[in-house]
């Protein structure tokens, strides 16, 4: 039976540009449907003066890139602003967190080789964050990222995307939770680990749902449909789904293309 895809968020992705005001939720609706620019023009307004605004803005324009492999020059701009009004250890944490996202993002989609300044950035992030701060889920994730993208040692990722999933269920964060499930899934995936793969996998592709996350439905569809036999008829329509989805947003994320093109 097809996923109901395109209906609207049953709730709202805590700690993830959403919120309950008409502003958090336009925002949010925008980010969720892969429209960063006007998203990011709502908050545009209140980015010179606000930390939060900031640095959510630098974090859309950030995400921006990430799926489209363009942009670069506005996040860049975006990130100086959330650093410039960052006024305590917690909010310079957060913007160093974006800025080794950006210089992640940058390497790994091969624009330019800035893993040094990536590690670096999040480095920076893990001294300044306190324990308890509700950065350090995402700042975990993303050092899972590194560990497992640009460094090939997926045991040290294992364990940084299990801190970041312990993390954002404390914090009830569900968009990231959908994410770390992802990329557990991944890992599981690899080891051969089948129904650890195809479960984490559901998990992350259910959440994206309920949280109508869009732009992110066919990279879990994909992910899912990898998971399946050969030749399935439930990975065949996982993937068709998937394509309709990736062309429906105008070819994001665009790192998803040789994918869908496979075949």
């Amino acid at each position: 039976m097809s996923r109901p895809v395109l209906r609207e968020a049953e709730e709202q992705p805590s700690a993830a540009f959403g919120g309950d005001t008409p502003s958090e939720r336009a925002v949010w609706r925008l980010r969720s449907r892969g429209c960063w620019d006007d998203a990011a023009a709502l908050l545009e307004p209140r980015a010179a003066a606000e930390f939060t605004a900031a640095q959510h803005r630098a974090a859309l324009l950030v995400e921006r890139c990430m799926y489209t492999a363009e942009g670069w020059a506005e996040a860049e701009d975006a990130l100086r602003t959330a650093e410039a009004v960052a006024g305590d250890d917690d909010q310079r944490g957060a913007a160093a967190c974006e800025r080794g996202q950006l210089a992640y993002a940058s390497t790994v989609l091969g624009v330019r080789d800035r893993a040094d300044e990536a590690r670096a950035a999040l480095g920076r992030a893990a001294a300044l964050l306190t324990p308890t701060a509700e950065g350090r889920a995402l700042l975990d994730f993303r050092r899972g990222l590194i560990a497992e993208n640009l460094g090939d040692n997926p045991q040290a990722a294992k364990a940084a995307y299990r801190r970041a999933h312990a993390g954002a269920t404390a914090h009830g964060n569900a968009l990231l939770c959908s994410f770390t499930w992802r990329h557990l899934a991944g890992l599981a995936l690899r080891d051969g680990e089948l129904a650890e793969a195809r479960h984490g996998f559901t998990e992350s592709l259910q959440l994206r749902e309920r949280l109508g996350f869009l732009v992110g439905m066919a990279p879990a569809l994909v992910a899912l449909s990898d998971a399946q036999p050969d030749e399935s008829e439930e990975g065949t329509r996982l993937r068709a789904e998937a394509g309709r989805l990736f062309r429906l947003l105008g070819g994001v994320p665009v790192w998803l293309a040789p994918q869908l093109s496979e075949g």
